[in-house]
């Protein structure tokens, strides 16, 4: 059989010797001593001074990265529009014609009923994409230098410009 004693112990989690739970009482020349501190943070030197080095590596990385980003979001733009331009000739082989201007790219995504591709496939392209900085490409039918010419004017969305805000045309 188990003691009370024991069951007691169990319940109360005071299966210690009595001893063991006081604590000892301090002598005098403890009470008087100066309690030490113990450092259980940090200082606000060393605050500072992590916030500091997270200053400088954010500075170094936004100033290295952000023309990068300027130059992915051009290249980007000139891989579209030449994925685009080669739908268009896939367009003329099967149709014998470009596109009109007021057909313009959609006609990529739709092509005509008269088709003779349109039973094998719904279209050149799945869907049209927007050039980097969220405008629809556009299409004009002639082209500057040739049949036809699939553009974005750039970042400014303005005619002409420079850098990244010059117009990115097909070949």
């Amino acid at each position: 059989m188990i003691s009370r004693k024991l069951i007691w112990n169990l319940l109360t989690d005071t299966g210690m010797p009595v001893h063991q739970n006081r604590r000892k009482k301090p002598s005098k020349s403890e009470a008087t001593k100066i309690p030490e501190i113990q450092p259980n943070g940090f200082t606000l030197t060393e605050m500072l001074v992590t916030l500091f080095i997270l200053g400088l590596v954010t500075t170094v990385v936004v100033i290295n990265v952000l023309p990068n980003q300027d130059k992915a979001m051009v290249a980007k733009a000139k891989a579209d529009v030449s994925t685009l331009s080669q739908a268009m000739e896939s367009y003329r082989l099967d149709n014998m014609t470009y596109p009109s201007a007021s057909e313009g790219l959609q006609a990529l995504v739709t092509p005509p009923a008269t088709a003779a591709s349109s039973a094998s496939r719904p279209g050149y392209v799945k869907k049209l994409p927007n050039d980097p900085w969220g405008r629809p490409y556009q299409y004009a039918n002639p082209g500057r230098n040739g049949a036809f010419d699939v553009y974005s004017l750039g970042a400014d969305g303005a005619p002409g410009g420079e850098n990244e805000n010059a117009d990115i045309y097909s070949d």
